[in-house]
């Protein structure tokens, strides 16, 4: 644009200014790469790392760790297996139990995992089959585009479903129960198993009301609860906001893979150390179905201990 300068029109230079940044005039170093060079900066950076890989395999070998492969468990009555019983019958469960010995005990604090394999939550599709702004709270009636063939529960796309898409209609439902050999329960914790990010940012329940809000909206087809059922032991721990669905919405990035499922309550007296040795028995209600794509199921106790 032209100024005005003692009456007569200048034209504005957008030429920068005569400066070292904006005439690219800084002073710069580029290192010239030798093997005289290379060699020796490699050399002493694999010397550094010796002991932090000692100090992480020190630490690796001192946990202890309990794991139980629970595919074929059978019920307490009958011939067949679990899994035969589910694949006949997707709607029944079927309840099992594990008698199993630890050997040490586990000291410190001790959490439970589940374990999937042969199980690819990494494909592309499937990690794309969700709806962010559902699980966030805000509620549609055209979920994302993504959630399909899990967005409606009918063809003619009138019951949208909450929450959709394929991550969450899979949601893994197998219950677990430990129990001391005289029969007395192992408390458990259900809560503080996701991510702090996770759960106080990327996973909000709608204000209000959470089955009003969820008026119009169906379960996903693969599941048995209404989504404020999903933990009928604590309402706070229900809807968007239940950390079982939070833990399974983070998809695996291998085929075989853990998720923290539960923790021992250590504020109980008799576990304030730990998992002592001993026999227990871990009751499972068997309902998730992995023969379809040949995988195997595994639960697990592990104990954690600051260095």
């Amino acid at each position: 644009m032209p100024e005005t300068v003692d009456g007569a029109e200048v034209l504005k230079s957008k030429r920068p200014s005569d400066s070292a940044f904006k005439q690219q005039r800084l002073p710069a170093w580029q290192p010239v790469l030798t093997a005289g060079t290379v060699l020796p900066a490699f050399f002493l950076i694999g010397i550094l790392f010796i002991p932090i890989g000692a100090l992480l395999l020190i630490s690796s070998n001192s946990i202890n760790e309990f794991v139980y492969d629970y595919t074929h468990c059978k019920p307490d009555n009958g011939n067949r297996t679990c899994a035969e019983i589910i694949s006949a019958s997707p709607d029944t469960n079927c309840r099992c139990t594990i008698n199993f010995e630890l050997e040490k005990d586990f000291l410190g604090k001790v959490y439970m995992y589940y374990g999937l394999t042969n199980y690819y939550q990494n494909h592309r599709r499937y990690v794309k089959s969700r709806d962010d702004d559902q699980l966030l709270g805000r509620l549609s009636s055209t979920p994302s585009s993504d959630c399909a063939p899990f967005a409606y529960v009918d063809d003619d796309e009138t019951k949208p479903i909450a929450p959709c898409g394929a991550i969450a209609n899979s949601l893994f439902s197998d219950e677990f129960e430990l129990h001391l050999v005289d029969g007395r329960p192992v408390p458990l914790l259900k809560t503080e198993i996701a991510w702090p990010s996770d759960r106080q940012i990327k996973f909000r329940n709608p204000e209000g009301d959470l089955r009003t809000a969820l008026n119009g909206f169906k379960r996903p087809k693969a599941w048995r609860r209404e989504l404020w059922e999903l933990d009928l032991s604590n309402e706070e721990n229900n809807g968007f906001q239940n950390e079982d669905l939070i833990v399974w919405m983070r998809t695996a990035a291998l085929p075989t893979f853990r998720k923290l499922h539960r923790r021992i309550d250590h504020s109980d007296e008799r576990f304030q150390e730990g998992l002592l040795k001993g026999n227990y028995s871990l009751s499972v209600t068997y309902s998730y179905s992995v023969t379809e794509f040949d995988g195997t199921k595994k639960e697990g106790v592990e104990e954690k201990q600051s260095l």
